[in-house]
């Protein structure tokens, strides 16, 4: 059974004691989103981007200057990462399309179509070493007018892409997903891991992540399950640097170990969209919940790029 310790966390495993600060604060940075999501660091700026969806904005937190408008109207925009550049590449439901914020501040559409119709809408994004760009396209964004624009999907399956960074053409590497959602590699990129929230329309459907060995580079096989959830569904989610995984989840912040192991829980108030590794050290979380932006020191850090 799990123990408490304190109520801020829940204990499953011994060996989350030792990835977490007992006397640690859960701080909430902003409050007044009302759908919370994609957090990126800027290590070398300093600040953390994050959308809230609805509002059609992308916020900016900066440490002891507060939170300010990044872009808006964003383009209902979700999922965020940095490519090896230093870039912030974003998905977006209003246009159906992922797209690449240059230095200078203007924007270039990575990829918005698969083979003459339009996406889903694009969920979340990460970038391999190789610069290779890969993205999650469930129907989200175009179930409703809330979180884009309510329309028929195009695409016969919600699919894992990938964007050849040399030719810049996109092709499907899984599409048995019912939604796809949160994407993140280990370490050391020989495994992917896929969460699938489909359970959030239907509670027949699974809440659980995949995980894929990738060969070669650009082939993925296997597929099985890593974990499944107790609570809620898997949304966004994060690796640590000893392959640890981080997922958002009904009741707060879930931490499985890299055999599948359910270690420990860190509870948050409200429910949990994604969350990202960010600091001078990695080592604090940054977690966007329904409407608020939280954050908390912990003893691990997190797998980061640029």
């Amino acid at each position: 059974m799990p123990t408490d310790t304190p109520s801020l966390y829940e204990i499953h495993d011994e060996r989350f004691r030792q990835l977490i600060v007992g006397n640690a604060t859960l701080e909430e940075l902003y409050s007044g989103c009302r759908w919370a999501e994609g957090p990126v660091w800027f290590s070398d700026l300093n600040c953390l981007l994050w959308s809230d969806i609805p509002n059609q904005r992308i916020l900016r937190w900066v440490p002891e200057g507060g939170v300010s408008v990044f872009r808006q109207p964003s383009n209902f925009a979700n999922g965020h990462t940095r490519d090896r550049q230093g870039r912030l590449v974003s998905c977006e439901h209003g246009t159906r399309r992922v797209t690449r914020t240059e230095v200078d501040g203007s924007i270039t559409v990575l990829a918005d179509s698969y083979r003459g119709k339009r996406l889903n809408s694009p969920n979340d994004v990460i970038v391999r070493s190789d610069g290779s760009v890969w993205f999650t396209d469930p129907t989200y964004g175009i179930m409703s007018d809330y979180e884009g624009y309510k329309s028929e999907p195009e695409q016969l399956t919600r699919n894992v892409y990938r964007l050849d960074p040399s030719t810049g053409g996109i092709e499907i590497m899984v599409d048995d997903f019912g939604q796809p959602n949160g994407l993140a590699f280990s370490p050391d990129e020989t495994k992917l891991y896929v969460a699938d929230s489909s359970s959030s329309h239907d509670i027949t459907r699974p809440r659980h992540i995949r995980v894929f060995d990738v060969i070669n580079d650009k082939r993925l096989t296997g597929g099985q399950e890593f974990c499944s959830l107790d609570t809620g569904l898997p949304d966004g989610f994060r690796l640590d640097i000893a392959g640890n995984l981080w997922t958002s989840a009904g009741d707060g912040v879930h931490c499985f170990s890299a055999d599948g192991t359910l270690l420990g829980k860190i509870k948050i108030p409200q429910t949990v969209a994604n969350l990202t590794f960010g600091g001078p050290r990695k080592n604090r979380l940054f977690i966007t919940a329904t409407k608020s932006l939280y954050a908390i020191y912990v003893a691990a850090a997190g797998v980061q790029y640029p």
